[in-house]
């Protein structure tokens, strides 16, 4: 089916961050796999073609452009050059609401011009190492002092961990009130006791830095707080985790679509048997199974796009549009690499790759199981 979802304003971006990737991205990520880092110098770069910060107002930099199309596109490209590493999808899908929406004037004057021209990377703390996927089971506390907040606690598997500047921590500042208990505070490099641990050596993904945060007796002003009141990180988290899991599944259809591009590829120059692979009916039957699956998951994910453009997309329906994906999307990756036999699981075939940076993809931004249960409580039982 023919794709309709951009314009012809959304098509000539997608020229200009193509461009990008080749030329400041793809050549140099397999150097940035074995650092475990992404350079602070390509967000600059990125910042400066405006890669960043669509929605943020004109007056601190930004386009002023509340159009979820453009997210889409630069995520997109990324996927599709297998650089797994930027953690632009980060700062652009799921900070810039907390820090364009949930910011006062002076927070505004503070950040946004840094977070647009790629200068101040962002981060959001929530996990810590007893509590996933249920945040109002948080234990990282903020006590109150004066014109201060005492932080102190622990949180892993931080996107963005080393390089942030900026990092929204999730903590209790009221443990006795549940999820009317939690509040956002931005945490700023430099401030002290404020620690970062390891890069976390993971599976895939190798390039993204992911990290352990550390928070001891950290002093963060009161001016840091997120939100006109205490107590409504909970509700602030809730409003804005939909765009994040539709992130999420806008990058699990890219993926699935660009591996099942590069198979059909293989399939048609591989030979077995005196025969392209491709010519045996379980390869056909298998790709076509492939194909018809991603094709009706790309059009609900381009439709909850405009759904969130328009302010229409619900948790549930994101909630649906993350778990279907990312799971389907692992299914696409490890079929694919059957289908390249033992090539498949060679490093230097960019199936292989797509395999391992795959697997987080149905745990981070809520488990496939969390997300059937939003889905569930919906039926009102």
């Amino acid at each position: 089916m023919r794709r309709d979802l951009f314009d012809e304003e959304h098509l000539l971006f997608q020229e200009t961050v193509r461009e990008f990737m080749a030329r400041e991205v793809v050549p140099h990520h397999e150097r940035w796999e074995k650092d475990g880092i992404v350079p602070r110098e390509v967000w600059k770069k990125a910042g400066e073609i405006g890669m960043f910060g669509f929605g943020v107002p004109e007056e601190y930099g930004g386009a002023g452009i509340t159009d979820f199309r453009y997210n889409t596109v630069i995520l997109e490209e990324i996927i599709r050059h297998g650089a797994t590493g930027l953690g632009f999808s980060l700062h652009n899908d799921v900070m810039a609401p907390y820090v364009v929406e949930l910011t006062d004037e002076e927070q505004k004057r503070r950040w946004l011009p840094g977070f647009v021209s790629g200068e101040l990377i962002t981060a959001i703390a929530m996990t810590e190492p007893g509590a996933g996927s249920d945040l109002q089971g948080v234990r990282a506390t903020a006590v109150r002092e004066g014109d201060h907040y005492v932080l102190n606690g622990q949180k892993t598997f931080i996107t963005n961990g080393i390089n942030a500047d900026l990092v929204i921590v999730v903590a209790k500042t009221d443990p006795e009130a549940g999820a009317r208990g939690v509040t956002l505070l931005a945490v700023e490099r430099g401030m002290e006791g404020f620690g970062r641990g390891r890069n976390l050596d993971k599976i895939g993904m190798k390039a993204q830095d992911t990290a352990e945060l550390f928070f001891d007796n950290v002093r963060v002003p009161v001016a840091n707080r997120l939100g006109p009141a205490e107590g409504e990180g909970f509700f602030q988290l809730m409003r804005n985790l939909p765009q994040e899991r539709l992130s999420i599944a806008v990058g699990a259809v890219a993926a699935a679509e660009t591996v099942l591009e590069q198979t059909i590829a293989y399939c048609k120059s591989r030979q077995a048997f005196g025969r392209s692979i491709g010519s045996f009916q379980n390869t056909r039957f298998v790709l076509a199974e492939l194909v018809t699956e991603t094709d009706i998951a790309r059009q609900y994910v381009d439709r909850c796009i405009l759904a969130l453009n328009a302010g229409e997309l619900t948790a549930v329906d994101a909630a649906k549009a993350k778990w279907w994906t990312t799971e389907l999307q692992t299914k696409v990756i490890d079929r694919c690499l059957q289908l390249h036999g033992g090539y498949g699981y060679m490093l230097e075939y960019p199936v292989a790759k797509a395999w391992v940076d795959s697997r987080v993809q149905t745990i981070y931004g809520g488990t496939t199981e969390i997300m059937k249960e939003i889905i569930g409580r919906s039926f009102g039982f």
